[in-house]
This record gives C-alpha cells, structure tokens and sequence, in this order.
C-alpha cells in the first residue's frame, strides 16, 4: 500500500510539474512574451517554472500542516476550488460546440457559488464557521456538487446560446518547435483518425462502464445489508485488500513489462555491452521507413547507439 501510495503521489506531481511548465511557457511565455522562443529557451525556461512550482507547493504543504489542516480537508476543499473547470474543460475537449467564454464564465461562476454553498452549509447546520465545522462531510459534500453541478449547467447554457461549433483542426497542427533531432527520429503521425476514434470508444465504454460499478451498483447492491453485520464487514475489507493488491500489481509491473524494452537498453548500456537479438541494419530500415531515410541512405552506427541508449 505503500509503495502504491508513493507511486501515485509521485507521479500526479510529476503529472501537475508538467502541466504548470506548459501553461507558463507555451500559453503565456511563447505567446505574448516571445513568439520566437526556440525550443532550447523553452525547455530551459520549462525547467526553471518546475523547480519553481515544486518549492511553492513543498511551501504551501508546510503551512497549511502548520495551521492544522490535514490532508483530508485539503484534498476535499480541492474539489470545492477547482472542480468547476471538469466539466468545462471536458466539454472544450469533446463537445464542438463547446463555448469558450462560457467555459471561462462556468469555471470562475461554479467556484463562487460551491465556495457560497459550502460557506452557507456549514453557518446553517452547525451555527459557526471554523476548521472544524468547515471539514465536516456535510458542508464539503454539498460544495464539491454544487462545483460540478452548477460549472456544468453554466457552460451549457452558454453552448446552447451560442455554439462555437470547432472543428478540431488547430489541434493537429501543433507546432514543433526544433526540427534538427536527427539522433533520435520522430514518429510524427498518430495513425488514422479511426484509430483515435477507436481508442476513444474504448475509454468511454470503460470510463463510464467503472463508473457506475462503483457509484451505483455496488452501493445499491449493499443496502440490501443494511447495517452492516460483522461476516458482512469482514467481506467488504477482503474485497478492498484485494482491489488494493490487485491496482497495486498493475501499478507497478505494468509499466515495468511496457518498458522492458527500453530497461533492458539502458541496462546494456550502462554495462558498456550491445543488447542481445538487435539487428543494427533492420533498425536502420525500420527507422528509414519512417523518417523516408537518411541524406545518403545510409544508417551510422553512432545512430543506432543513440538509439540504444
């Protein structure tokens, strides 16, 4: 559980890392700042906006515990902030209609009202507003659906009004910013569009398909119970530790088995040997297929070790 743990804090930082270096250079840095940024600037300035977020949230982690509020409050007041922008941003990935000004207007208009509801939910059932009333079930529940709720509302009413009806097409013409990559090729081309689409319906069917297993079936299968006697108690935990060691075995040997190829290479290199069963000449065609081949169609052998490595 603890490994499991590590793996998800650590990588939704790196996740969040990423995010916050893009949004700052690409949409503020690249586009008003410098236009002309070339791809060494971007990724240096990436860097420094990483290191810069991680200080302020290792900053932000540490007054927060010092004012007494623990991770369960931080993670449920989370919701009450940011969870207006989900359905908005769903929409401007999926609905061509999707309007930009409203997505805007439904963001800001849904934290307002969640932070109003759970402001007002904790007044009217406990009398007071404090740390303690704040963190309690009932308060954070009704603003995290407000948040959802009301964003959702917002932006379709604003769709509806006015559809921007986008074509998706500024999406596929993301601009690369350095073309002189020649040690390592670049696959330019994700496949047909029916493979997206594909790929697409397999995340849906499975997305929602999880989803209501685990918000409508499973509860709704355990009110039968009622109140939940002790052998029926015992079968909830055994069916948690099991879903725990089971997400924990994806978690870790899946990437590991997806990887293996380029482990073992860096293993090889690291051991100054050549990986066993490559053939250099095949690598070469394989690699002049897709990048329509070299200058002289020749494949160098420092090409390959770059590649290995």
């Amino acid at each position: 559980m603890t490994i499991m743990l590590f793996n998800a804090i650590t990588s939704t930082g790196s996740a969040e890392g990423l995010a916050v270096s893009s949004l700052v250079v690409y949409d503020i840095y690249k586009t008003y700042i410098n236009p002309q940024a070339t791809g060494k600037r971007v990724l240096w300035l990436s860097k420094i906006v990483i290191v810069v977020f991680g200080g302020c949230m290792g900053a932000l982690a540490v007054g927060l515990n010092a004012i007494g509020l623990n991770l369960d409050f931080v993670y449920l007041f989370m919701g009450i902030l940011i969870g207006s922008a989900v359905v908005p941003l769903w929409n401007m990935l999926m609905w061509r209609k999707a309007n930009g000004v409203g997505a805007v207007a439904a963001a800001w208009g849904g934290m307002l009202l969640a932070v109003t509801s759970w402001l007002a939910t904790a007044a009217l059932q406990y009398g007071e507003l404090s740390l303690e009333t704040l963190g309690r079930n009932e308060p954070m529940l009704i603003g995290n659906l407000v948040a959802i709720g009301s964003s959702g509302l917002i932006h379709f009413a604003f769709s509806v009004a006015q559809p921007q009806n986008y074509d998706f097409k500024s999406m596929r013409e993301i601009e690369t910013l350095d073309e002189d990559l020649d040690a390592v090729p670049q696959a330019t081309d994700e496949g047909p569009v029916e493979n997206l689409e594909e790929a697409k319906m397999w995340i849906v069917k499975r997305g929602f398909g999880f989803s209501a297993v685990v918000i409508l079936v499973w509860p709704l299968l355990s009110l039968a119970a009622g109140v939940f006697s002790k052998a029926f108690f015992s079968l909830w935990v055994f069916v948690s530790l099991v879903w725990g060691f089971a997400a924990a075995a994806v978690i870790i040997c899946l990437p590991i088995w997806e990887s293996r190829s380029s482990l073992m290479g860096v293993a090889y290199a690291i051991l100054g040997r050549a990986p066993k069963g490559i053939d250099n000449n095949a690598d070469c065609m394989d690699v002049e297929a897709r990048t329509s081949g070299s200058a002289d169609g020749t494949c160098s052998n420092s090409g390959s070790t770059d590649r290995v490595a």
